[in-house]
């Protein structure tokens, strides 16, 4: 499963990924593309808070790509 959130600024991209993640069963994984740079610090500390395993951050033409594992 994968979500865009550009055009969108921090913090809804959290939000939007806390809703999903709710959603998904445990293993399953989610891609997340983000122009904002808000949510860089913010996706690691919200996945140290849920439990989830944030498996791949990088930045690509100026868009952030975050691969997270729902545990």
């Amino acid at each position: 499963m994968s979500f865009d959130t550009t055009g969108l600024n921090c913090p809804l991209p959290i939000l939007m990924l806390r809703i999903i993640l709710k959603q998904m069963y445990p293993g399953q994984e989610v891609k997340v593309v983000a122009a904002d740079p808000g949510p860089v610090n913010d996706i690691e500390s919200f996945c140290n808070q849920t439990g989830d395993e944030l498996l791949e951050s990088q930045e690509d033409n100026e868009k952030y790509i975050y691969r997270i594992k729902k545990c």
